[in-house]
């Protein structure tokens, strides 16, 4: 059955939604942690306490942490990993192997307690296995206090100390952790430097470091009168303690990690905007960062404003953008990004980090089982954004294209016609290759986003993805957590959009396979060459300059799409069977009247086969 265009229309302007939350059960859990660090030996020791309600229906018996910085040890399971696959990253390759005993990581676990009861447990390299004293039953909450000591690595991948641009501290998976259990169970999983997963909770955090460091990161300096540093509006003398060091007090609300870095030769500068948000900025200020580090507060304040409009309100009054780690890196209320760049680049990779805030920060998914809704909404939401900035001359120079997805569909073509491709379902930590994993993880997952635009048409799409927003906040949505939302939003049947895109590497290729003169009509038959079913929008041009739309809906779509980009007054034709191979439709045109016909003039179906999209009419061929 087929509903009209004008319905689909009438039903985004009517539907009153009401945004519930779902129901689906996780975890809870507060830290507090005091650390002391030695910056002569790169090391720290810390005690941490943790509160930790199992909200599960089910009672837990043992526990796991993440000790991320064993990773950085040779022989480790992320070394070897990267020694044996077939296309390591170049940023890690043999690094980790040949570490010497001073440039390692560790964690050593002196003590581990549940409510008071001492506790039994087995360091197996990056994941502690914890057998509990007594099990935590169902809405229980149980106390957990750990003593332990740690090395920082030399920087290889995300963490560590003496980065290549010279900052001494990026702290990025740096404490022990507790492994995330849901309903499906506990995510215990060995690190091999791809993605993360964490326990929604509040962090309290005090940080005891040199006094002549500075220090920023996720969450809120408690005490900025001791600190000064600029984190005051008064004088103030730092107050160090008898050991020279500065006691940094930090608590960040409602968040699933907490990311620090550190060093003593930061510039810190900030901007509070008008919503009370205020922006923060450390970076090392030199001849190649000065300008482009002194330009970026007005770049993200404009961003932010576009942000919070299109793709929901920031939850928190606080971000920072901090020159650190190997690239750029997303955490809870701060980034890590390399600050040696020109403004397009530096505003370019502060934007996706940013975007992360949105899809993994506040939109928790696992993006170890779903690193696409993560990396490649996140490159969706980016891509947008830069347009945005580049055609409001907000920053400058830069071309204002006509499809701003045209980057994330080139890298998804690449990575179909490859014979590398994997299913999106695949675990982060098991794809073959890293180039199946990154072109999967960014640029299909950004297509599958920008497809899905087409499919239900901008305006539906757009309402769809702020209710995603609303509905899914602080929590962990799947894949069809997602999906369900874009069907209630559209009225629309999705299903099968899911299991093609997510499940398989079929392709999308549809083919103008014939134009013949009918009486005073034109038949055309179109024709599914590929293994994907798509609804198919065809754009006729006339000889005098105008335009016929017709969008032919998947009769298991049980609807076809509403208002869309075009200002086309779109045609709604019968259902195509996505069992039937061609379709025929029948113009109400001279064959002698046409100049050309298109399909999918927006390029934003993923067709990997455009040539045979367009049809030219050869008796009007100049």
């Amino acid at each position: 059955m087929k509903k009209g265009f004008t319905f689909s229309c009438l039903l985004l302007l009517s539907i009153q939604i009401v945004v519930a939350q779902p129901e689906r059960w996780q975890q809870r859990v507060q830290y507090k942690m005091n650390i002391d660090f030695d910056v002569k030996k790169h090391q720290f020791n810390g005690n941490q306490i943790i509160k930790y309600t199992n909200n599960s229906p089910d009672t837990l018996d043992r526990i796991f942490y993440h000790l991320y910085f064993n990773a950085f040890q040779p022989g480790s399971t992320m070394d070897v990993r990267s020694r044996t696959i077939s296309d390591p990253d170049p940023r890690v390759d043999d690094r980790i192997f040949n570490l010497t005993p001073e440039e390692i990581g560790f964690h050593k676990i002196s003590a581990l307690s549940q409510d008071g009861i001492t506790l039994n447990f087995e360091m197996v390299e990056s994941i502690l296995e914890v057998k509990l004293a007594k099990p935590i039953l169902p809405g229980k909450t149980t106390t957990l206090e750990m003593s332990f000591s740690s090395q920082v690595p030399l920087q290889i991948r995300r963490s560590g100390r003496n980065n290549a641009e010279g900052i001494d501290y990026s702290m990025a998976q740096w404490y022990p952790k507790l492994c995330e259990y849901d309903y499906q169970g506990w995510h215990a999983n060995p690190y091999i430097g791809r993605e993360f997963y964490g326990v929604w909770g509040d962090f309290d955090v005090t940080l005891n470091i040199d006094a002549n460091y500075m220090v920023g990161g996720t969450g809120y300096l408690q005490n900025p009168e001791q600190i000064g540093k600029g984190y005051t509006q008064n004088i103030v003398t730092p107050k160090a303690d008898k050991n020279g060091k500065l006691s940094w007090h930090f608590i960040a609300p409602n968040v699933h990690d907490f990311l620090w870095a550190a060093d003593p030769d930061y510039t810190h500068t900030s901007l509070k905007r008008p919503d009370g948000l205020t922006l923060h900025f450390y970076y090392q200020s030199n001849d190649k960062t000065k300008d482009n580090w002194e330009a970026l507060p007005a770049i993200m304040d404009k961003a932010f404003n576009y942000i919070n409009k299109n793709f929901g309100q920031y939850d928190y009054k606080q971000y920072s953008f901090i020159q650190g780690g190997d690239g750029g890196m997303e955490y809870p209320m701060a980034t890590l990004i390399t600050g040696e760049r020109n403004i397009g680049s530096l505003a370019g990779v502060a934007v996706h980090e940013l975007m992360h805030s949105w899809y993994q920060m506040m939109l928790a998914t696992n993006e170890s089982l779903y690193a696409w809704m993560d990396e490649g909404f996140t490159s969706y939401a980016s891509s947008r954004v830069m347009q945005h900035l580049i055609e409001n001359k907000i920053l400058m120079p830069g071309r204002v294209a006509a499809n701003p997805q045209a980057g994330n569909y080139a890298g998804y073509f690449n990575l179909a016609k490859s014979g590398f491709e994997e299913p999106l379902s695949t675990h982060s930590d098991h794809y073959q290759t890293n180039r199946a994993y990154g072109l999967a993880a960014y640029s299909k997952g950004s297509v599958f986003l920008a497809q899905l635009e087409y499919v239900l048409g901008k305006p539906i799409f757009d309402q769809a993805l702020l209710r995603y927003f609303n509905t899914w906040k602080g929590k962990h949505p799947n894949v069809n957590d997602f999906i369900r939302v874009f069907e209630k939003s559209s009225q629309l049947e999705l299903d099968w959009y899911k299991e093609y895109f997510y499940h398989t590497t079929f392709t999308v290729d549809y083919a103008i396979s014939n134009v013949s003169s009918n009486d005073n009509n034109t038949l055309v038959i179109l024709e599914r060459k590929g293994k994907v079913p798509m609804p198919v929008d065809i754009v006729i041009t006339k000889k005098d300059g105008t335009k016929l739309g017709y969008t032919i809906p998947l009769q298991i779509m049980r609807g076809a799409k509403g208002a869309d980009l075009s200002n086309l007054n779109w045609i709604v034709s019968s259902d195509w069977p996505w069992t039937n191979p061609q379709y025929s439709l029948n113009l109400p045109v001279k064959l002698n009247d046409i100049l050309n016909i298109e399909i999918d003039p927006s390029e934003r179906m993923a067709d990997i086969e455009r040539i045979n999209n367009t049809w030219n009419n050869p008796l009007n061929a100049k």
